[in-house]
């Protein structure tokens, strides 16, 4: 079968290797769309954390499952998608209900290795039935998870309103589950198109430039001097982290969602007044996967609205690097096997 290799920074290589049988308690996928995303692209860039190379990419998946091996309620044949972060079940994360986290947690295409490649064995635990979506549909579960995910951790409560900071994939799906569960959503970016595209494709009402005017003020405005309840970073901007400490509301949540490899520095005080809460919110659980295809088969999300480009896998060396450049306007790029 054809895997595509990230030998190291900047460089992907189209290569050959033996397709290898499922183990036990492992089923086959022939992988059908990837997604590609921003753990891709940093991992393309070398600014991943987490990350060895070479490294097969790719944890954003749907596909036909050609080898069911036994798994309970899946047949051979069938369209499903998988959770991609691989876990103990033993370890204190695992043991509380949150394997997202767990200790000695694989994800998919990170610490091991993903699927931009033509078939992919993963652990019969981790299948998710395709509910009827499309293959396109499937391989956007995953980052809408995550999005789910955050707005689960910050307890968004309907009427507050939640400042989402970066438009990018990850940041898009947390508006709309922010939207789904009530709260009125504020984008923020630096990219004007982006932010034109939250505003006409998922209906953002408030939207913020960075570059235009104070943001302090205008939050203060839209707020009606309230500020945001709950700030969510979807980034992993070192700087836009730091600086939006100060967008809290008194009582207000913090979730970061967005990684760096860096160290966040903000005052003490400041963050002391407000009685904050200071969180993290990493990769998704099954209940996160479980509201997302529900939320598209109700119609609540369009994945359709993220896509932007697509590759054919036998192009992905040549056509990859492309996909990092802001003037080609990619939201969602799907790489495409037939």
């Amino acid at each position: 079968m054809r895997i595509i290799v990230c030998d190291e920074p900047g460089k992907l290589t189209l290569k050959e290797e033996s397709r290898s049988l499922p183990g036990e308690g492992y089923a086959q996928i022939r992988i059908r769309r990837i997604g590609v995303c921003g753990t891709d692209l940093h991992a393309f860039e070398g600014t991943q954390p987490y990350f060895n190379y070479p490294r097969v990419l790719g944890h954003e998946l749907s596909g036909e499952l050609v080898e069911a091996n036994g798994a309970a309620g899946f047949a051979n044949g069938e369209i499903v998608t998988f959770i991609p972060y691989f876990n103990c079940g033993v370890c204190v994360a695992c043991r509380s209900g949150k394997p997202n986290c767990c200790v000695k947690i694989n994800v998919c295409g990170v610490h091991i290795d993903g699927g931009m490649a033509e078939y992919l064995n993963v652990p019969v635990y981790s299948l998710i039935h395709g509910e009827g979506l499309s293959y396109d549909d499937l391989a956007l579960v995953e980052p809408l998870a995550i999005g789910a995910h955050s707005i689960r951790r910050a307890e968004v409560k309907r009427g507050e309103f939640v400042l989402v900071i970066g438009a990018g994939p990850i940041g898009l799906g947390i508006m709309e589950f922010a939207r789904i569960a009530g709260g009125k959503v504020i984008a923020m970016d630096m990219n004007a198109k982006r932010l034109e595209f939250c505003k006409e494709k998922l209906n953002v009402e408030h939207v913020i430039n960075v570059s235009t005017g104070d943001v302090s003020e205008q939050l203060a405005a839209i707020t009606n001097g309230d500020m945001p309840a709950v700030v969510i970073d979807a980034t992993g901007s070192l700087k836009a982290i730091n600086n939006s400490f100060q967008y809290i509301a008194h009582g207000g949540r913090y979730v970061l969602v967005g990684l760096q490899k860096g160290e966040i520095s903000f005052s003490h005080p400041e963050f002391h007044k407000r009685e904050a809460t200071l969180m993290s919110s990493r990769n998704a659980t099954r209940e996160d996967f479980e509201h997302v295809i529900a939320s598209i088969k109700k119609g609540w999300v369009q994945p359709a609205n993220y896509i932007t480009h697509r590759i054919a896998f036998e192009n992905i060396t040549n056509e990859f690097e492309g996909l990092l450049d802001p003037a080609n306007g990619v939201i969602k790029a799907i790489i495409e096997l037939e």
